[in-house]
């Protein structure tokens, strides 16, 4: 099935904002106890590296946390906020940027009744109640830091063609909880498809 083909290398080492339009609309498939959960990804933010002050690899820092972010385009970059919230990232580019497109919100597609139990959730879901931010995704399709580092090409945890968005189907905006980043807290490097009712709040057209 053409939509469960896992995307190639070369598509992940691309520039981070051409990665962060492109990959709206594609699955993120996970393998779990025999079962296939998929969101088909909805919302992402595009951070640029040394030269982007929310990023974590700002000023070109390295640390043991943020090592993977400085792999080549195509593996996973997982982090922990608050004590209690995982982050799930995409690496992008050629290594050494650190560049990364953070995965904000995803659309269920299969294995809902699954990513629902994994979110301890008991009333009848809205929309964006599964995977309708970046720590509700990672709770629904139970990834944590056991997968930072780890390849977003095949495995338990891929990338795959999905169902593309349109370009006129996106909207962008500034990111989400960087005040603290200056100049850089007003680029528009949120990316969402316009009208889908799993992004996250506040949804960047209702501005």
């Amino acid at each position: 099935m053409g939509r469960y083909r896992n995307l190639p290398a070369k598509f992940f080492r691309r520039s981070t904002e051409e990665v962060a339009t492109d990959i709206l609309g594609r699955f993120l498939v996970r393998e779990l106890d025999g079962e296939r959960l998929v969101l088909r990804i909805v919302e992402v933010e595009a951070y640029l590296g040394a030269r982007d002050r929310a990023s974590h690899a700002w000023l070109g820092r390295r640390t043991e946390r943020n090592r993977s972010l400085f792999e080549e385009g195509g593996v996973a970059y997982v982090y922990l906020i608050y004590g209690m919230h995982y982050c799930l990232n995409v690496v992008t580019g050629r290594s050494g940027n650190g560049d990364a497109v953070l995965l904000r919100a995803g659309e269920p597609i299969e294995g809902v009744e699954t990513m629902l139990g994994r979110r301890c959730w008991r009333r009848s879901p809205r929309p964006g109640d599964v995977a309708g931010g970046p720590g509700k995704l990672c709770q629904a399709l139970k990834v944590d830091r056991g997968f930072d580092g780890s390849s977003l090409l095949r495995g338990d945890l891929r990338i795959t063609e999905g169902e593309p968005a349109g370009t006129e189907d996106l909207v962008a905006g500034p990111r989400i909880g960087i005040a603290y980043a200056g100049e850089a807290a007003g680029w528009p490097l949120r990316f969402a498809i316009r009208g889908n009712r799993h992004v996250s709040r506040p949804q960047p057209w209702s501005k």
